[in-house]
């Protein structure tokens, strides 16, 4: 009798199974991905803003707090649900917890003292960061090479 490497391949079960028990490909796994915890971003320059957009759906206007401290802009949301549920012969517990923050370095075309103006609709929470006057004048100039 020979040994043989299990490895998922000869066994009609599914290979995930097999690989719960490898601790390399369960600690692998997208449940332990941190980055999908991190909501899609978007950033667009425009003449006078940044505008900054965050795919987070399922919070609501209250869950977000937005910062800036030391030229640096933090976005963070945190929400918690708790559902119980009682009869005379069970007890159901649920609960949900999700929260992500993301930090950004302002550039120096920023005007600090201008309020950031944050507007959450249907999962998309916005931000305009509005430009220095002297940033707005001093637009990107092409050249052509010749």
């Amino acid at each position: 009798m020979s040994l043989v490497k299990l490895d998922g391949k000869r066994f009609p079960w599914n290979e995930r199974l097999i690989d719960f028990f490898n601790r390399d490909a369960f600690v692998d796994d997208d449940f332990f991905n941190l980055e999908k915890t991190h909501p899609s971003m978007n950033v667009k320059e425009h003449k006078d803003d940044f505008e900054i957009e965050f795919a987070a759906p399922g919070f609501e206007k209250k869950d977000f707090e937005i910062t800036i401290k030391n030229d640096v802009l933090e976005v963070s949301a945190q929400k918690s649900k708790e559902e119980t549920e009682e009869d005379e012969n069970f007890t159901r517990r649920e609960f949900n917890y999700n929260a992500f923050t993301r930090t950004l370095q302002l550039p120096t075309s920023v005007d600090r003292s201008k309020d950031v103006k944050a507007v959450y609709e249907n999962g998309i929470l916005k931000l305009k960061v509005l430009k220095m006057e002297e940033a707005k004048e001093n637009q990107k100039k092409v050249i052509e090479v010749g």
